[in-house]
């Protein structure tokens, strides 16, 4: 039945996930607080509402209320009932094929997560245990390719990017792809998906028909920033910290283009690491870009990383802006340097497992306002800790913008308030206000009311 707006269907996958046992049904079925329904039906609606302009977990969760997603297990088939399902996501009544196909990969990552959170690893260490975690949900998904000389581009960047920015964020991708290289990104709009669909025409004029276009999500942001229709291969991590460590494990090269507090995190995340020891010889290639008029940007976040990781934080970066070409030409310099370290000392082509990753950037963050006004934002310890410090900041201010449990504890007791050296505050001040300044914190930024409040520890 089709109405304005919405659509009842039943579908069946198109690969490999086509029966479940009765318990994975049950599970998926039951809307307690332990079983999955509830966070089952946020990633579907999700993935369904690919286009929207809303980037607010609550507001989507509002407007598609009535939604509702019912699995049923007859003979040996899965099959999906939808209920008053976005009837963008169908085509004459038909769903689009490749939204079918991510609805059944966050199916599939849903149920392998909660069965490999359960079991996995249990005779490692903390940190041991969440790598091979990550190396798992990987594999399980085919998003890992044996054998095949390093050519996978991590591209961040903000959703709420302006025109100028997108455009040229697909001419970075469009040159990337006439290189033969590949694109992962965080899945959604905006800078994440502007790569992608670059790198498609490029793809397609050098005769690559298997472009790879992996966009990695996880549960608590997947229903503002819903996967773009590029993403061939979809992954949903358990958190935001496992889906860090998937990026940098699996991709060869980092590229970020101009973003709010999330892309700051992201970047503090890349940092926290490469200013660790054991990763000084370590080829990783970071570089910052946008077109000429984002050089203020740039200036901007490269200020706040002297001013409170140091100068030593800065070699770990480039800026150039303005140059797409130069941009691409710039990483499949620096990949050729990767595939020679790898071969060098026998690492894996595929899965990046002599990055040292502390447990500080591993565990997840809960971001309450006590863990935030309880963040040591402080020169007075190492660089990569206060690296990891600043990253769980903006990832609480980012769970305040757009994730639900983050908004609700806003409204009920005010903006998340930090606490640390004047140097520091002032720089992350800085930082933030330049986000507002320039849209960058949502969509719908005239809105924008700052989820934060800053100030100088007594």
């Amino acid at each position: 039945m089709i109405t304005e707006h919405f659509v009842n269907a039943s579908v069946t996958p198109l690969g490999n996930l086509d029966t479940l046992s009765p318990h994975e049904v049950a599970r998926l079925q039951d809307r307690s607080n332990s079983g999955l329904h509830s966070l089952f039906r946020q990633c579907a609606l999700a993935v369904l509402n690919t286009g929207s302009e809303m980037d607010s977990t609550r507001k989507v969760m509002h407007h598609f209320r009535r939604f509702d997603v019912q699995i049923s297990h007859k003979f040996r088939d899965v099959q999906l009932d939808l209920i008053n399902a976005p009837a963008t996501a169908f085509v004459d009544g038909e769903m689009i094929q490749g939204i079918r196909e991510h609805l059944f990969s966050v199916l599939r990552d849903l149920l392998y997560v909660q069965d490999e959170l359960d079991s996995c690893c249990d005779e490692m260490d903390e940190s041991g245990r969440i790598t091979n975690l990550v190396f798992h949900i990987l594999r399980h998904a085919g998003a890992m390719r044996p054998h095949i000389k390093p050519d996978m581009v991590v591209c961040w960047g903000g959703h709420s990017i302006n025109r100028n920015e997108y455009e040229y964020t697909k001419k970075v991708g469009y040159e990337l792809g006439l290189r033969k290289l590949n694109i992962c990104t965080g899945c959604g709009p905006g800078a994440m998906k502007g790569p992608m669909k670059g790198a498609t025409i490029a793809h397609s004029k050098q005769r690559i028909s298997k472009g790879r276009y992996l966009g990695i999500t996880e549960p608590g942001i997947i229903a503002a920033e819903s996967p773009n229709p590029i993403v061939n291969e979809l992954l949903i991590m358990p958190d935001i910290e496992k889906r860090l460590e998937a990026f940098v494990r699996v991709g060869h090269g980092i590229i970020v283009f101009p973003g709010g507090a999330g892309t700051a995190e992201e970047v503090l995340y890349i940092l926290g690491i490469l200013l660790r020891d054991e990763n000084m010889e370590m080829p990783f290639p970071l570089i910052f870009t946008g077109p000429a008029e984002s050089h203020s940007y740039f200036d901007t976040l490269d200020r706040f990383i002297a001013a409170t990781l140091g100068e030593r934080a800065r070699g770990f970066y480039e800026i150039i802006t303005g140059d797409a070409h130069a941009v691409a030409q710039r990483m499949k310099e620096r990949l050729d340097e990767v595939t020679r370290y790898r071969k060098s000392c026998g690492e894996s082509f595929h899965f990046n497992w002599d990055l040292t990753i502390p447990l500080a950037l591993q565990l997840p963050f809960e971001p309450t306002h006590e863990q935030m006004a309880g963040l040591n934002l402080s020169r007075q310890q190492p660089d990569h800790q206060l690296a990891a410090q600043l990253r769980c900041a903006l990832s609480g201010i980012v769970a305040g913008n757009v994730k639900e449990p983050g908004i609700r504890a806003i409204e009920e007791h005010g903006p998340f308030e930090l606490y640390g050296d004047a140097d520091v505050i002032d720089a992350l001040s800085e930082l933030l206000d330049a986000f507002v300044e320039q849209r960058r914190m949502k969509i719908d930024h005239e809105e924008y009311v700052p989820c934060f409040r800053l100030a100088h520890k007594a």
